[in-house]
């Protein structure tokens, strides 16, 4: 399995919505720019987001994205499929009906547990805990000086 560019933007967007959660609005600039994410793609991601109940969406001047539910209540599973589906490893899991072997296949149980764990790891991370840990991991990084203090 691999992560969509379009899910690993949803990703980005939500965790610095949960970071940010002390302010009710955050403009689609802000997080495009912080987040290193295309506001045209930011704004494609966001409506499945919304679509998902993750996120509300709010027009006009001062309008921009808000969290709807709580950092804790959002698992990084519901954004991943808000966007990508429900995630399968192989058809078979996937399509039972496009795989012939599937009854006597000794792989399938393999793929059936990996995709198992695979979103039970993904369903007990919450954007809160993502959060408190990429504020601690920036409160860590040493600042690098400004062009005035480096004598430029």
């Amino acid at each position: 399995m691999r992560l969509t560019r379009a899910g690993e933007y949803a990703i980005r967007c939500v965790l610095y919505l949960a970071m940010h959660q002390d302010r009710a609005i955050i403009s689609r600039k802000e997080i495009a720019e912080a987040m290193d994410i295309p506001a045209q793609f930011l704004s494609k991601v966001a409506q499945n987001l919304a679509r998902a109940g993750i996120i509300a969406i709010r027009q006009g001047a001062q309008g921009g994205y808000e969290m709807v539910k709580a950092p804790e209540a959002v698992s990084l599973l519901s954004v991943v499929e808000a966007i990508d589906g429900e995630i399968f490893l192989n058809d078979c899991i996937h399509r039972p009906d496009t795989c012939a072997r599937q009854t006597i296949c000794s792989v399938h149980r393999v793929w059936e547990t990996a995709r198992r764990q695979l979103r039970e790891t993904l369903a007990g991370t919450t954007l809160a805990a993502l959060a408190r840990e990429e504020e601690q991991a920036c409160a860590k990084r040493p600042m690098r000086p400004s062009p005035i203090d480096a004598g430029g």
